[in-house]
C-alpha cells in the first residue's frame, strides 16, 4: 500500500512530498526533500524507530542530516580540495576548513524528483549539474527504497556522471529501537577489523587501525555507553565494494534487533553527541551510514571514490528488523 501526502514547502516556496509504503510489519515514510527517511514503524511496536520531525523547518535547519540520502560524498573530504581526472578541485569548505556531506548543495538539501512509485516501493531522481558545488560532471542520481519480506527495507542508489568526479553516497539515518531519551542500553556488532581514528575535526587521521582489544572492538556484539567511546568514526568492512553482506546489528534492551547489510566498503557510526532532534536531547539515537571509507581522496592507501561515465554506480543497503 502507498499513501502520498504534501509535507508543506521550503523556506523558497518548493512544495515537498511525504510518501508511505507499508508491506507487512513494516510502514516506511519518505520526503521528497533530500530522499530523507523519514519514519520507520514496526508491527507491535509503540515508537518510531528513526528520528524525524513533523515540521519541515527542522529539516532545513538543526535537522538538515537527519534521514537524507547524502551525495555526492558523504563526510568529509580534507582541506575542501581533491585532484579528479588529473586536476585539483576547490569544493566548498563548510567545516573548519574541511568540505563536510558535500556542502550546501548537496542532495541533503535539495528537493528529489518522484521517478516511479508502487505499492511498495517508491524511486526519488535528483540531477547535480557540472560544477555544483564544485565536483565536476553532470551527475544523476537516483535512490529506490522497496520495502521486501515481513520487515526489510531495502535501499538501490544508482549514480552516472558524464566525466569523471568523486561519488560516495549513503543514507544518514539515525537508529533508536527502544524509543528511550537515548540509545543506552543498545548492543552493537561490527563485522570491521579496522577502523579509521580521527583527529579533533572529526577528520581521518589516514592511519587504518586494527580494532583488536581496543574500544573499537564490535567484533562481538558489545553494549557500549553513550559518550564512552566516543563514536564519529568508519570502520572498515573491506577494502572495496562486495555482494550484499550483513555487516552489523543493533540490538535495543527490548530484544528488537535491526540487521544492516550492505556493498559498501564502509559503515559510519555517530554516537548523537550534538542533540540536534528539536524533541529529543544528546546521545537520542545512533547514525549508521553504508559508505565508502570517508576522505578516500585524501589517502591513496584508501579505496577510491571516483565515478567514471562507463561505469556507474550502483550500492545497496538493507535494513532487516527481528526479534532475538
Amino acid at each position: 500500500m502507498v499513501q502520498i501526502a504534501s509535507f508543506g514547502q521550503t523556506a523558497d516556496g518548493r512544495a515537498v512530498q511525504r510518501i508511505t509504503l507499508s508491506k507487512g510489519d513494516l510502514t516506511v515514510a519518505l520526503l521528497t526533500w533530500g530522499a530523507v527517511l523519514h519514519s520507520v514503524r514496526l508491527a507491535g511496536v509503540a515508537h518510531d524507530l528513526t528520528l524525524g520531525s513533523d515540521r519541515m523547518e527542522d529539516y532545513q535547519g538543526a535537522m538538515l542530516y537527519h534521514g537524507p540520502v547524502i551525495a555526492p560524498v558523504a563526510n568529509r573530504i580534507g582541506h575542501a580540495r581533491a585532484r579528479v581526472g588529473g586536476r585539483e578541485v576547490q569544493l566548498e569548505a563548510n567545516q573548519a576548513g574541511h568540505c563536510l556531506h558535500s556542502g550546501s548543495t548537496g542532495a541533503q538539501g535539495q528537493v528529489w524528483d518522484v521517478v516511479s512509485v508502487t505499492a511498495d516501493s517508491a524511486t526519488l531522481g535528483l540531477s547535480l549539474p557540472d560544477g555544483l558545488g564544485g565536483f565536476p560532471g553532470n551527475r544523476r542520481v537516483e535512490a529506490r527504497f522497496s520495502l521486501t519480506g515481513r520487515a526489510t527495507l531495502r535501499l538501490e542508489l544508482y549514480a552516472t556522471t558524464d566525466t569523471e568526479t568523486l561519488w560516495n553516497a549513503t543514507s544518514h539515518g539515525y537508529w533508536t529501537l527502544d524509543g528511550g531519551a537515548d540509545w543506552a542500553g543498545h548492543s552493537l556488532q561490527i563485522a570491521a577489523d579496522h577502523f579509521l581514528p580521527t583527529d579533533a575535526d572529526a577528520r581521518p587521521t589516514g592511519e587504518i587501525v586494527p580494532v583488536a582489544g581496543g574500544p573499537m572492538d564490535f567484533r562481538a556484539p558489545r553494549t557500549p555507553s553513550p559518550g564512552s567511546p566516543a563514536l564519529d568514526h568508519c570502520f572498515c568492512l573491506s577494502d572495496g565494494p562486495r555482494p550484499l553482506r550483513d555487516v552489523l546489528t543493533l540490538q535495543g534492551a527490548s530484544g528488537l534487533r535491526m540487521t544492516v547489510a550492505t556493498t559498501e566498503p564502509g559503515v559510519q557510526i555517530y554516537d548523537g553527541r550534538d542533540g540536534k532532534c528539536p524533541s529529543r536531547g544528546l546521545y537520542a539515537a545512533l547514525a549508521i551510514e553504508t559508505q565508502g571509507w570517508s576522505d578516500a581522496p585524501s589517502y591513496p592507501a584508501f579505496p577510491p571514490i571516483t565515478l567514471h561515465p562507463d561505469a556507474p554506480a550502483r550500492q545497496i543497503t538493507e535494513w532487516r528488523f527481528d526479534r532475538a
